[in-house]
């Protein structure tokens, strides 16, 4: 697995990037992880039909609304994917062993796409597959500015509001976080980073 660290980096312009970078994992066969973080934005879904009353960037992911912001850490797959289930399912397997070590009352909810603490979200998947490579992935609540989150919706659901680690108590650098699932990645995916 290679690993790309881009820190803060503008949607858009991580969009243009990850695009360059699916292209090199179409030709080198390998899976590159891409880590960043966005200024405040909010992207909207290919699911996603209705029109929000902050400003949004149309994305090509799946699923709805998403909020983007400094303290949240993002998490790229350009992956090669056989199998999109079996590739979902891995991804889920690492995000839940990190859950598991640093703040276990988190679950999965596969209805909902994403990760939760009863109705507060930490957590948010969406992914596009092309040429046998994913695209876009999982954006994780580290510590962000709840007020700029709570403008919307998690991707679009009644009920439901932002959270963050910090939030739920633990106290871990985005560093420390990004660290820990990149460990939980290589397992998952039996694929050490280079």
């Amino acid at each position: 697995m290679i690993v790309h660290e881009w820190g803060e980096i503008s949607y858009i312009k991580a969009r243009e990037k990850m695009q360059e970078v699916h292209t090199l994992a179409c030709k080198d066969g390998k899976n590159h992880l891409i880590l960043c973080t966005h200024p405040n934005v909010f992207t909207i879904g290919t699911a996603e039909k209705k029109s929000f009353e902050v400003d949004a960037i149309q994305s090509d992911r799946g699923g709805s609304i998403t909020c983007h912001s400094p303290g949240q850490n993002v998490y790229y797959f350009c992956f090669q994917v056989k199998n999109p289930a079996q590739f979902y399912k891995k991804v889920l397997t690492a995000f839940e062993a990190f859950f598991m070590k640093y703040l276990p009352v988190v679950t999965y909810n596969k209805d909902q796409a994403g990760f939760y603490i009863q109705n507060r979200k930490i957590a948010s998947l969406g992914f596009r597959y092309s040429q046998g490579v994913s695209l876009h992935g999982v954006a994780l609540n580290v510590d962000v500015d709840l007020n700029f989150h709570s403008q919307v919706n998690p991707c679009n659901l009644e009920g439901i509001i932002p959270t963050s680690l910090m939030n739920e108590g633990v106290d871990l650098t985005q560093v420390a976080v990004n660290t820990a699932v990149v460990h939980f990645l290589e397992e998952s995916f039996n694929d050490a980073a280079l």
